[in-house]
Parts: structure tokens; sequence; C-alpha cells
């Protein structure tokens, strides 16, 4: 018997062995600098307020005395609305009875498919950079995560050639996040035929996370699902959060094979029940009249991306520009300074926040997230700021 009165005796390995989020370590500095003025490109979170009607229908919600329980796969109402949406945006077409279930987020979806799906000592690949929840996610269900390469010479997109000098047998599930959170990079058509291909070939089963889709701004977001073969072996995801700027309201869904959505509603029931029937209910109403917002933020967030992406390139940081999501994603390696380097003198000097791309893999290093979802005058100021910090490295 151990005579250890360390509480951390009881914590599991594969938990204890778990690195902190590079994104919380460095907002522990930001939060010890409140009220000094700090202009914040880190948070991956809309400004925007959720629209007054999706508010607006859910404390009616509440008066009407809506607050128990749903089915574990969710109102069928909202259920239906999420197959009609997925079919009319995205070429898919889903049952809403049984191919269907709402989620706490999609951070939720992504731990119930995995915990459905992988079996311990699985592989499952995913790009990197990417979201920093892949590959603990893989670890926390005790599968092996295989970080496929992407780079800044190719704005970020995945490839084929990728995947395939990557893959190792055992491999069973790819995860892919298009457009990408922290690159904005995505894929077009042609390639994403190339990576269903390598798919079929490999037998893989794909979780598409397709969150930032309807924020692509140069042509037209294709969902993997949507190519010939490939509904029948993907989990598409995706949510209200970043598109009808739902953020604390934590709702999502997976569509996917009944057999599929069945297991992943096994995992649901017994860990969460359902989703908040509040949020359900602000969930149906932006899908039934939320498009319009939509388009308007997106308009915005066009706008900033342009403004953020010149005045990068400008100052001397190499920034590709992204085709979706609300990130820029520039080199630093100009100035002389790693990531980290760079991200906490840009802070403490000029109190701008940034986070380094180290924080979503190897291949982000030298590399600093910006995220774009803030008021243009601040992305001006903020990118003086920049620029003023990259001078000062110069004198």
């Amino acid at each position: 018997m151990s005579n250890s009165t360390d509480p951390k005796r009881w914590v599991a390995g594969h938990v204890a062995s778990l690195p902190k989020s590079g994104i919380r370590d460095f907002f522990e500095l930001v939060a010890k600098m409140k009220g000094q003025d700090v202009i914040s490109l880190g948070v991956g979170e809309p400004d925007f307020v959720t629209p007054w009607h999706i508010r607006e229908s859910a404390i009616f919600a509440l008066e009407r005395g809506k607050t128990y329980y749903t089915s574990n796969l969710g109102m069928i109402e909202l259920r239906r609305a999420i197959a009609t949406y997925v079919e009319e945006h995205f070429a898919v077409s889903y049952r809403p009875d049984d191919q269907v279930i709402v989620t706490v987020g999609v951070s939720e979806a992504l731990d119930l498919a995995l915990r459905a799906f992988c079996n311990p000592g699985d592989k499952v690949m995913f790009h990197q950079p990417c979201y920093v929840s892949y590959s603990p996610s893989v670890t926390l269900v005790h599968g092996e995560a295989i970080a496929v390469p992407t780079y800044a010479k190719d704005n970020f997109a995945l490839t084929a050639e990728a995947l395939r000098a990557t893959w190792q047998p055992g491999a069973k599930i790819l995860m892919l996040n298009l457009p990408c959170n922290p690159t904005g990079g995505t894929c077009d058509r042609t390639q994403l035929e190339q990576i269903a291909a390598f798919c079929r070939e490999k037998d893989l089963l794909v979780m598409s996370d397709e969150i930032y889709s309807e924020l692509t701004f140069e042509g037209t977001h294709t969902s993997i699902a949507s190519l010939p073969g490939m509904a029948e072996r993907t989990i598409f995801l995706h949510g209200f959060s970043k598109a009808f700027a739902m953020t604390g309201w934590r709702i999502g869904y997976a569509c996917g094979p009944a057999a599929l959505i069945d297991a992943m509603m096994k995992v649901h029931q017994y860990t969460m029940l359902c989703a908040s029937i509040i949020a359900q209910e602000a969930a149906l109403e932006a899908l039934k009249h939320g498009w319009d917002s939509v388009l308007k933020m997106r308009e915005q967030y066009h706008r900033r991306r342009d403004l953020i992406v010149r005045r990068f390139n400008e100052i001397g940081l190499t920034c590709h520009s992204p085709r979706g999501s609300f990130y820029a994603f520039p080199s630093v390696t100009s100035t002389g300074l790693t990531e980290k380097e760079f991200a906490t003198g840009l802070l403490t000097t000029q109190k701008v926040a940034v986070v380094p791309g180290s924080a979503f893999g190897e291949n982000g290093i030298g590399h600093v997230r910006a995220c774009f979802a803030t008021a243009y005058d601040q992305i001006i100021e903020a990118c003086d700021r920049a620029e003023r910090f990259v001078q000062s490295i110069k004198k």
C-alpha cells in the first residue's frame, strides 16, 4: 500500500501525460494584463452577438416552460431542419429520424465519434497544423494520433500525396477540418476527390469537421461527404458557433450512416443525455431564419481578412490569404524570433495578443495565429502595433 498523500496518484496515466493547451497557457499571460488596453487577436470567437431573433426564440421557449429533456438524438423538429439545411448547403441527404444526432457543440460530436469508433491502438490520421483538441482527443480514447503535415507553400491545403506518405498500416480514421483552424487552409474539389479516392482505397472512416464552411471566401465549399462513395464512410460534423455567432450556446450535430449515428448515440445517452433544449430551440430558429445574418457576418470577415493579410505582408510577415475561417497564419521567421518569442514580445511591448503557431502542432512552428473576428478599427490598430514591434526588432 502506498503511503503517498499526493492527490496526483489517482490521475490516469494517459491524462497525466497530456500537455496543457498552448492556447490556454498563453492566455494566462493575457489575463494578467487585464485593463491594459490589450487587443486580442487570439480567441477564436466571433465578435458578433447572436442575432436577436435567435436569442428571443430561446427566451420565448423559457417563458413557455421548455425546461425538460429531449430525445437523446435531439428534438425531431431540429433534426429535420438540420437535414434540410445540410442537403441545401452541402448536397448530402440524411434521414432526420436515424442519421442525425444533436450534440453539445462539435467538440462533443468529435469526442462521441472517437469513443464510438476508435479501439485502443487504432491509428487516427489528421492534418497539421490543426485544432488543438484533435491529437489529445485521440490519446484520451487510447488511439494513436498520426499527424499529416501541410505547408504554407500549398496554402496549408491537405494533399493526397501527404496522406499517402504518412499512412501506416492500422490506420482506421481520417479527421478533416476544412476550412482549417488555425490556417484557414482548405481543399478544392479536385484535391478532395483525390483524398476521397485514397480513403476508399485504404478503407478509412472520415470524420469531417466543417464548422467554418459557411465562412468560405473564395470558391465554393465542397463537403467530402457529397463525393461519390463517401457518405457511407463519413461522419459529417457541424454546428452553430462560428457562422451563427453562437459559441456559448454549445450546440452542434453529427450526420452519418444510421449504424454509426446509433453507436454515437449509445455513448451520448450515458454521458450527456441530450443537448440543452433551450440551445436546441435557438438552433432551430437559426436554421429557419438566420441565413441573412450569416451572409452579413461573412461579408465583414472577408473585408477584415483582406485587411489583415495585406498589412501582415506589408510589415514583412509573409502571410497566405486564407480561403476560409477567420484566422490568418503569418510566418514570423523573418524577424529572427521563434513564434513564442514573437507572441510574447508583441504582447508585452505592444499589447497585442496572438497565438504561437506551435500550439497547433509542429508544422505551426515559425507562425502565429491571428484571429480577425474583431472590429475593423481594432485590426488596423493591432497591425500598426505589430509593425512597430517588427521595426523595433530590426533596429
